[in-house]
């Protein structure tokens, strides 16, 4: 283990987005429990918080939200709000000043999409490419590119901020073809930290044989009557965690991020087309079937070929047995030997960045 360090992590910590907020809790909780001092480096913008808290209120834009979830969301987006006040972070400083505190022996980059040249608000934003941060050792743990595709590279403006970094470790192959050829170095690819500090994430509840979460949204309809089938045939309600989806049984739209936490783990078995629920079913060994969005596609096909989980992948052409048997089986012995693999690499690689 690397020997104690003052690190400050720097992420997208503030968003009304439960897997952005569980990363970025589990990466600065969990490197403390490794002995580090490390803290959030709280960056703010107003331009940012009109960006995320206009999505928060009207997320599947440009469906309008429906004005009896207006309330729902709000109560989901102030439940945030007070999770972030016991996030351990710095005081705040703008973004668009583009400068990070500094008296830090280490600045940990990631995870999220730090990188995404595409993001809505996020997009090239300096300071997470490494620049206006003064520290001994700068450090990329579980970055991603997003939908940035590696067939359209890195710009060299970029990518001489990115040479910056001392170690760099992605959580995609995508983001790893892009460092590939966009620096010529070859990143270690890591977990997600929801994944690495599992113990962290992990909210035990009472179970819930007869219901499995629904999480995400603009789901394509072979996909929900796929679902639907399988959950009338069993007997299951559908509950929606997050999002309207009226296809579900019930709507839990305000749920905050410990009640999404509990669910999932409660949950009979996940439905999503979200990195995150892929994550949390991953987290809590849940049955889980994932269908593609094109906004994810990259992480989350990656995510579930690393670990083993291709079957749980499906498309149009999927036929109902397959959609079925991904919600019936459990994770099964493959995919905890591949995680125990991975947290062990993941574990090698933040002992080395950080020593």
């Amino acid at each position: 283990m690397a020997k104690p360090r003052r690190i400050g992590v720097l992420t997208f910590h503030r968003c009304i987005n439960y897997g952005s907020y569980w990363q970025a809790r589990c990466l600065a909780e969990g490197l403390r429990r490794r002995g580090h001092e490390s803290v959030l480096l709280d960056h703010r913008s107003a331009q940012v918080d009109r960006a995320e808290w206009r999505c928060a209120l009207q997320p599947t834009l440009p469906t309008p939200t429906p004005p009896e979830d207006l309330p729902l969301y709000a109560a989901k987006t102030r439940k945030f709000f007070e999770a972030f006040e016991d996030l351990p972070m710095t005081g705040p400083f703008d973004l668009e000043a583009g400068r990070a505190p500094d008296g830090f022996d280490a600045v940990v980059v990631g995870s999220d999409e730090v990188w995404n040249f595409r993001h809505p608000w996020y997009a090239g934003r300096p300071l997470f490419f490494g620049e206006g941060i003064e520290t001994d050792r700068l450090v990329a743990y579980a970055a991603s590119f997003g939908n940035h595709d590696a067939g359209d590279g890195v710009d060299p403006f970029w990518a001489a901020r990115l040479k910056g970094f001392s170690a760099i470790a992605v959580r995609d192959d995508n983001s790893r073809r892009l460092i590939e050829t966009g620096l010529g170095r070859d990143p270690e690819i890591v977990l997600d930290p929801c994944l690495q500090f599992d113990a962290l994430s992990r909210r035990p509840g009472e179970p819930w044989p007869d219901r499995a979460i629904v999480y995400g949204h603009s789901f394509a309809g072979w996909f929900k009557a796929a679902v639907r089938r399988w959950a009338d045939a069993r007997g299951v309600r559908l509950v929606s965690l997050g999002y309207r989806n009226d296809w579900a049984d019930e709507q839990w739209i305000a749920a905050g991020p410990e009640e999404f936490a509990r669910a999932m783990a409660s949950a009979r078995a996940v439905i999503t087309n979200f990195f995150h629920g892929c994550v949390f079913a991953l987290v809590n060994a849940r049955p889980f079937v994932s269908a593609l969005a094109d906004y994810r596609v990259n992480k989350v096909r990656d995510l579930t070929a690393r670990v083993g989980a291709e079957r749980r992948l499906v498309g149009a052409e999927t036929p109902q047995w397959a959609v079925a048997a991904a919600l019936d089986e459990p994770l099964g012995p493959r995919v905890e030997d591949r995680l125990d693999q991975l947290r062990r690499r993941s574990e090698a690689y933040l002992d080395l960045a950080l020593a």
